[in-house]
């Protein structure tokens, strides 16, 4: 059992601290997703309580009748839509602490772009970081490998611009963590009926490290200071994690966020990596074997 409490206290009157750089962003969010997922942990016997400050001010008390709380976030995520994934809860933070921008697929399109861009651009005093948060299982990501398998389903969803439009941008992820699964198990293996959950597990991470990258390169020349991050919230663990290995497995190397590849060399060896991992390695229920793009 745990009680988890967003404390609301108008009595506080002190101002939030802000992080000063985006590694202390990174390390306040690894922090708190740590935090979450270890209340949570069903193994650990005992009620525990997990309390979240809820600033008050976020909500318009105490700053005058004809005033609005100023916004200021200290990191911008670009999440999915997914019902089970709530930003603010598994970093363990509250109001007015998150720019959230929730799309299925965390895919980065013209609306979540601006979007992001409109943060950075209005709160740079407070933004440190963006970060792209994925999560395993992802329906949208799924649908993409099934498209990718099965192209003659590609028809089906050829006339819906919207549903395209997210699975399109997918499916570059797709593509290159399926050349990886090839180079490292062979290629008739995404021809076993285990090669699609594989896949999908592979993409996800790929997926949210791409788009990681291309907000890299979109902001850092004229963003220097600005992080750039991403990782992938596990259902089972409740950790955002670098999916190598298997729940109930995972090592603190693998906990937290990310920085993305630098360039497409690192791209194409952030997949070999991962499909060696033991997650893709135990979806599969074989060994890799040597090889690279």
């Amino acid at each position: 059992m745990f009680d988890l409490i967003y404390r609301f206290d108008p009595t506080i009157t002190e101002t939030r601290r802000t992080t000063q750089t985006w590694e202390e962003a990174c390390q306040l969010l690894a922090q708190g997703n740590r935090d979450f997922a270890e209340m949570t942990d069903s193994s650990d016997a005992g009620k525990k309580t997990q309390i979240i400050p809820f600033d008050p001010r976020a909500l318009g008390w105490g700053i005058g009748s004809n005033s609005v709380p100023a916004q200021i976030p200290f990191a911008a995520v670009l999440g999915c839509a997914d019902a089970r994934v709530p930003t603010e809860m598994i970093f363990s933070k509250g109001c007015n602490e998150l720019f959230v921008v929730r799309v299925a697929g965390n895919v980065l399109g013209q609306e979540c772009l601006g979007s992001l861009r409109y943060a950075v651009l209005h709160f740079p005093t407070t933004l440190k970081l963006l970060v792209v948060l994925a999560h395993a299982k992802c329906g949208a990501v799924t649908e993409a490998v099934n498209i990718y398998l099965e192209p003659r389903r590609y028809m089906d969803i050829a006339l819906d611009y919207a549903i395209r439009s997210i699975v399109d941008q997918i499916l570059v992820a797709v593509r290159v963590a399926a050349m990886g699964m090839e180079i490292v198990y062979g290629h008739d293996i995404l021809r076993k009926p285990e090669g699609r959950a594989a896949l999908v597990e592979a993409a996800v991470v790929l997926n949210a490290a791409w788009t990681a990258y291309c907000l890299r390169r979109e902001f850092h020349e004229e963003f220097p200071d600005l992080g750039v991050v991403y990782g992938a919230y596990d259902l089972t663990s409740r950790y955002v994690r670098l999916p190598l290995s298997v729940p109930g497995k995972l090592t603190d190397e693998e906990k937290g966020l990310f920085a993305p590849p630098e360039n497409v060399e690192e791209f194409r060896d952030l997949a070999l990596r991962i499909c060696r991992g033991k997650l893709v390695q135990s979806l599969l229920g074989q060994e890799p074997r040597m090889g690279n793009f």
